[in-house]
């Protein structure tokens, strides 16, 4: 079980990065550019996805300019943020997205898309697909499937965003 979940995993992985890899930078380029400006980078994940904000905050690398998401906080025009959550139609996760794209704030949104009538995807400027809406691997049951690594998906293109940003950042301090 453990290597064919290993083997699943990478090739989720690959397959993120080369049906995403344009997208990815644009992504990176979006949330750069609060960096790069006199904004910072917001990051709100919702339940597990919390990993990410973690991550970025308090992990060895710190995202430059990161910060903890706060409803509290008035956003300007130099902020962005990234939201992370399982599903594109997470509810509470939709009605942020609307939020942010009625005020005006540029957003990229981290999820595994699914089809529905309100979804993260369409208020999103970038939206990443995990590739993830169901479990990896065949149950014990019939039809049962397990293994749903959404969070590992969800730190993979964090890091990849991560790795554009601050190649993007030393860019324009050269």
């Amino acid at each position: 079980m453990i290597k064919m979940f290993t083997t699943q995993l990478t090739g989720l992985f690959k397959r993120i990065y080369d049906k995403q890899e344009f997208q990815i930078e644009d992504g990176a380029r979006l949330l750069a550019q609060a960096a790069i400006g006199e904004g910072n980078i917001y990051i709100k994940g919702f339940g597990e996805m919390e990993a990410v904000t973690a991550e970025a905050l308090s992990g060895a690398e710190p995202l430059p300019s990161a910060k903890r998401y706060d409803p509290s906080v008035e956003l300007t025009e130099a902020d962005r943020v990234l939201l992370v959550t399982r599903f594109s139609t997470d509810e509470e996760a939709v009605l942020l997205g609307r939020k942010l794209s009625d005020e005006g704030v540029p957003f990229v949104a981290v999820s595994g898309l699914v089809e529905g009538e309100a979804n993260l995807a369409d208020t999103a400027d970038i939206h990443l697909d995990t590739k993830l809406i169901k479990g990896m691997l065949p149950g014990e049951e019939i039809g049962e499937r397990v293994s749903f690594p959404s969070s590992m998906a969800a730190l993979y293109l964090y890091f990849v965003l991560g790795f554009g940003i601050r190649e993007m950042l030393e860019e324009y301090e050269e």
